[in-house]
């Protein structure tokens, strides 16, 4: 089970068995689930490179995010896919969110699928969704991989070795909007952790990454992530939540591949029927 202490092995196996029920979870049974899955015990954390959100940080990462129609990338056991539901929006008039999470691991996407049922999961490489034949998502929300994570491919117009800028490339092929969790030095300024926001921060692997795909990396609405230091599973890093607008470069570039996609059911396993029609 990794080197976990009692109390959070013991939350784990917990946990584990709340996923086993043949029976639907209540809501928070499902937040004890996100809060106390512990992702170091996959065998395959190493090379993913799996560290889950904070439940309260992803909910602050869905104040950013717009539109009802939503792609989680890298989702883990969708912890932001749980954030950017809208389980009351019958109630309130408002159409459910359309949520799709992509996850590689098959062990994370079975405890997902458990946890957010309403979405539908695809298992495989977020790094080959942008081949795939559907509609435009509203927003890409994602906490990927960081830093130089083993890729089976690069991000459209990035060749350098931060996998988060190779995820945030993919994710402008298919989306108007992005909101991405990432380490504070690949963000463009500095703001968690600090007295005042500091612009210009951006390093030359950014301006590279800027300078390839034509995508600049935002500043979000205020929120400090350093407020959750303490509530991520392993030690964190500093980090940022950066927004994107990808609404011209995901319109072009999509119009430009289509002849060349792969239909989706060649390259992820997936449940429910997601939209496939081209934008």
């Amino acid at each position: 089970m990794g080197k976990l202490g009692r109390a959070a092995a013991a939350a784990h196996r917990d946990a584990c068995a709340l996923v086993d029920l043949r029976r639907d979870l209540s809501e928070d049974e499902k937040l004890f689930v996100l809060t106390h899955y512990q992702e170091s015990t996959s065998t395959t954390q190493a090379t993913d490179g799996a560290f889950f959100t904070p439940p309260g940080l992803a909910r602050d990462m869905r104040l950013e995010v717009v539109g009802n129609r939503i792609l989680d990338l890298g989702a883990g056991i969708g912890h932001l896919a749980f954030a950017c539901r809208n389980p009351w929006g019958q109630v309130n008039g408002d159409p459910a969110r359309d949520l799709v999470c992509v996850e590689r691991n098959p062990e994370f996407v079975r405890v997902g699928m458990k946890v957010v049922p309403e979405a539908s999961w695809w298992c495989g490489d977020l790094l080959r969704v942008h081949r795939q034949r559907m509609r435009l998502f509203d927003t890409v929300i994602a906490n990927p991989p960081f830093g130089a994570v083993a890729r089976t491919d690069d991000g459209p117009g990035y060749h350098g070795a931060r996998f988060e800028y190779h995820a945030i490339a993919v994710a402008s092929q298919v989306a108007r909007h992005g909101v991405f969790l990432i380490p504070q030095s690949s963000a463009p300024f500095r703001y968690s952790g600090r007295r005042a926001m500091e612009h210009d921060q951006g390093d030359t692997e950014y301006h590279r990454f800027q300078a390839g795909t034509g995508i600049a990396l935002h500043a979000n609405c205020g929120i400090d992530t350093s407020y959750y230091r303490d509530d991520w599973h392993h030690t964190p890093i500093a980090t940022e939540i950066v927004t994107c607008d990808f609404t011209d470069i995901a319109v072009t570039r999509r119009r430009r591949s289509l002849a060349t996609v792969t239909p989706i059911t060649h390259a992820f396993a997936h449940q429910g029927s997601p939209d496939r029609a081209a934008s």
